[in-house]
């Protein structure tokens, strides 16, 4: 119990504030379904907290990292039939928000259950996120906090800005994270075997060499 929790439970008020709280929650399950009533596929948009936060339109830095993450991630992904890597528009639903990553990646079991008209998605095995003024304090805050609740293994903040990664790996339900990395390798643990420079990331030419180390691997 944390310690939040635990001040509740020693007040007083605590009936009143579970019955606060459960009005809070079924307002906010009532604008939820609202908001996948209205889902179609040229929707972008995540629902957090209670709010449908409509996504901006993307910097050239923001969309460059984005693909070049994803090529190389997915191309290694397919090259050893790991599962499956989805991009900007898959609809990640957890428990209270949903969320639309910049890539995610789902391992082989649960890539196994995904249909082709699905449209809302559990929580993949790793995520990375690409921030940007508009976006990093989610990305650092609500993000950080619910991707680990709901247990994605693995979480990289990607700066395109900067030009730096952040890996960070779930451990008893927390991310530790290894640090913000400008030069040298990142290393997947949930993806086996991917290892790529950070470079990679941000430079098409450093990305073209590893794709095709990728490919001859």
């Amino acid at each position: 119990m944390t310690a939040v929790l635990e001040e509740l439970v020693k007040s007083p008020r605590l009936p009143a504030y579970v019955s606060q709280l459960n009005d809070v929650l079924a307002k906010e399950q009532e604008r939820r379904r609202r908001f996948y009533d209205e889902l179609t596929e040229d929707v972008t948009a995540e629902f957090i907290n209670g709010q449908v936060v409509m996504q901006s339109p993307a910097t050239y830095a923001h969309s460059q990292a984005v693909k070049l993450l994803a090529k190389l991630l997915d191309t290694y992904v397919e090259r050893h039939q790991l599962g499956w890597v989805g991009l900007e528009k898959v609809l990640i639903c957890l428990p209270r928000n949903d969320y639309e990553p910049d890539v995610c990646f789902f391992g082989p079991a649960k890539a196994a259950l995904l249909q082709p008209g699905q449209l809302k998605f559990p929580p993949p095995d790793f995520i990375a996120e690409v921030v940007s003024p508009a976006t990093e304090s989610r990305d650092r805050g609500v993000k950080f906090e619910d991707y680990a609740a709901n247990g994605v293994q693995e979480y990289w903040l990607i700066d395109p800005v900067a030009e730096e990664a952040e890996p960070c790996l779930l451990r008893e339900g927390q991310y530790t994270s290894a640090g913000r990395i400008r030069q040298g390798e990142l290393r997947s643990t949930v993806v086996s075997g991917f290892v790529i420079p950070v470079r990679a990331i941000f430079d098409p030419q450093v990305n073209l060499a590893t794709l095709r180390q990728l490919l001859a691997g």
